[in-house]
């Protein structure tokens, strides 16, 4: 191989919009928050439901765009994430990029560099976590890597801030590489023919030549745009004939240069001492995904979960911020405000009656289930700082192969323990559409929220053992066996389990805190318009007397397919509504002694798989679409009443006593 030689060319156009990249998990959202403060916009990418991040960043007096792409491991799309930001650095035109490395991932890293050198983007090299590179014995020497890549690198430490002034020097001077990889001669011959007939493009025409022998099908439509229908046939002809002539695909020939080149620098510049620090972390870490020595660590967590979000965040939380500073203070004088203020009787009913928005959607989204999210945002960041969720992918991920997904859709599956608006949205880091369709189908049908899981348990609690058993095993059945049909009936393919794993770390105070608080805020700005819309409609529901016809309809349903009091339809119109209300209304019908304990685990089952609540339901419109989300509400509805109909026989049937 070629010895790779490079110089820096400066910058000299004045710098006006700066992309971040970088693969997952190395720090780069910590960067950009450093660099931008809490001045930050977070929206979806135009077309897309991926969201970025976007916020000022001050350099020399002058205000900057900063963008924070979403991580990739590489800039040849294979997922919806990938292609955003393949698409930001070529759409966008950012006049520089940082990229942000993993200090202990040389080689990983310097492959995103390699490609970002070829697009000739001026760039600086942020090489990250350092620390943790030198508790493995990691040395680089990032003065030759300067002169190698021709690009500036600096070393930081970001929960420390260690490394963010000289940073924000070489954003002054950004470099680029000027020499580059040489491919074998089959891929040099239709670079130079493919690049002759591409438009002029913010990225360089020999990197887009290098994406199309790749494969990458995600240009074309942008190719579409700037050439002339033969021009286009001729470049896939092309493609198609350097596929031909080559021994290997020509995917393989260019990923196999980058690697080799990458190893190459790598093997130049790292020096390896034998790691004085972290053999408890190390230890941990490799326990956590032992397959019998993690499953002790795994229920540890999970119980410490639930001791935190379940029993603190929804219980005492819960009960102090509703009770004691809502139904204690806020409630009443907003109630006497309101009146006061506003003569209208029915406005009045509107804002703070039986159906209220003040009344009822603010405390139920900020009194009750935002002390449950917040917990279990803390406990997420927690989990993700630490380096522990891929270790969780990794042990889940033979169980989600009988569901025709890998270990990453546990993420959102826990997440929908604690919410399932944010689990819906959270599901679209899995790679493929099919995944997370899947997924999502299963988010709607057999995972009950933080604030009905409340309210399972106190009635569980309240039966006995057998109860719970019954109830657990009962979902997690159907979760199975309908995430194993949908794998069989979704079309797609199945999507290979890559995860690159993080040591385990102790997660910082600041970090924890600067996640959790920009969650909130999404939760904030997200959730709640769609609780106080679901209010709105069951106001109107209410006033127009159409709640009693709808519970007409369903009692037949109700009674005779589920063997349920009449007044039983109410709770589930609530449920959908809002999720937790449905199966409070069973919790006080099983409390009054109108559900026995065969009725009452028949109806817990039911409401569990029932359609998720009104704000979760706009999330999947918002994320699936609405053909989408009507057929996972056609397949969901009847399947959860065919199934508790069915649990119901089975268990009067065989005289189950519970």
């Amino acid at each position: 191989m070629q010895e790779q030689t490079a110089s820096i060319k400066k910058q000299t156009a004045p710098l006006r919009k700066i992309a971040l990249i970088g693969n997952p998990n190395v720090g780069k959202s910590v960067i950009f928050g450093l660099l931008t403060g809490k001045y930050v916009a977070v929206s979806n990418y135009p077309g897309t439901t991926v969201e970025i991040s976007q916020g000022n960043l001050l350099l020399e007096g002058k205000r900057i765009l900063l963008i924070d792409t979403p991580g990739v491991n590489s800039l040849i799309p294979m997922s919806e994430d990938e292609k955003v930001t393949r698409d930001i650095l070529l759409s966008e035109a950012p006049s520089a990029v940082v990229q942000v490395g993993d200090a202990k991932n040389l080689k990983r890293t310097l492959l995103i560099t390699l490609q970002l050198a070829e697009m000739e983007i001026p760039m600086v090299l942020d090489l990250n976590m350092v620390d943790e590179a030198m508790d493995r014995g990691i040395t680089i020497d990032t003065a030759t890597l300067e002169k190698k890549l021709g690009v500036p690198v600096i070393s930081t430490i970001a929960p420390q801030r260690k490394g963010l002034r000289q940073l924000r020097e070489a954003l002054l001077s950004p470099g680029r590489v000027v020499a580059g990889m040489q491919y074998p001669p089959v891929i040099e011959e239709y670079i130079g023919k493919i690049s002759r007939l591409l438009p002029a493009a913010p990225l360089s025409r020999r990197s887009l030549s290098t994406m199309i022998l790749s494969g990458d099908e995600s240009l074309r439509e942008w190719l579409k745009a700037g050439v002339s229908d033969e021009s286009l046939r001729e470049i896939e002809r092309l493609r198609d004939e350097c596929a031909v002539k080559a021994k290997d695909s020509p995917a393989y020939l260019i990923n196999k240069t980058r690697i080799g080149t990458a190893e190459t620098i790598a093997g130049e510049v790292i020096s390896k001492a034998k790691p004085e620090g972290g053999r408890v972390l190390h230890t941990i870490g490799r326990l956590s995904m032992h397959p019998l020595y993690g499953i002790p660590v795994l229920l540890a967590i999970l119980y410490g979960i639930y001791e935190f979000v379940g029993v603190f965040g929804a219980g005492t939380l819960v009960d102090f911020v509703e009770e004691t500073i809502f139904n204690g203070y806020i409630n009443p004088m907003l109630t006497k405000t309101v009146k006061v203020l506003i003569p209208v009787e029915l406005l009045q009913e509107l804002l703070v009656g039986e159906y209220g928005l003040i009344t009822v959607a603010l405390t139920y989204a900020i009194a009750i289930i935002l002390p449950i999210t917040a917990t279990f945002f803390i406990a997420f960041a927690l989990l993700e700082d630490s380096g522990y969720l891929p270790r969780l992918a990794i042990m889940s991920n033979r169980i989600f192969n009988i569901m025709g997904l890998n270990g990453k859709a546990v993420l959102p599956m826990i997440l929908g323990l604690g919410c399932g608006t944010m689990a819906v949205m959270t599901s679209r880091i899995l790679e493929t559409k099919r995944d997370r369709i899947i997924t999502t189908f299963l988010l709607a049908l057999a995972i009950p929220c933080s604030a009905q899981m409340g309210v399972i348990l106190g009635i569980l609690g309240a039966l006995s053992l057998k109860a719970a058993l019954i109830w657990a095993g009962s979902i997690l059945l159907i979760l199975f066996l309908s995430g194993f049909l949908a794998s069989k009936l979704v079309p797609g393919e199945r999507t290979d389990f890559f995860l690159e794993i993080p040591p385990i770390r102790i997660p910082t105070l600041t970090n924890i805190l600067v996640k959790t608080m920009g969650r909130i805020e999404w939760y904030l700005r997200e959730a709640v318009p769609l609780f106080l819309l679901g209010t709105f409609i069951l106001f109107l529901l209410h006033k127009l007397n159409l709640l009693t016809v709808l519970e007409e309809i369903a009692s037949p349903v109700v009674v005779n397919l589920l063997n349920l009091p009449p007044q039983a339809a109410e709770a589930f119109i609530l449920g959908f509504l809002r999720r937790d209300f449905g199966a409070a209304g069973l919790f006080k019908m099983f409390e009054d002694g109108s559900l026995s304990p065969v009725q009452a685990i028949v109806s817990l089952v039911t409401i569990t798989l029932f359609i998720p609540c009104l704000a979760s339901f706009f999330m999947i419109i918002k994320e699936r679409g609405l053909r989408m989300t009507l057929w996972v509400v056609g397949i969901v509805f009847p399947g959860a009443f065919l199934f508790g109909g069915l649990l119901n026989w089975v268990l009067r049937y065989f005289r189950v006593q519970i």
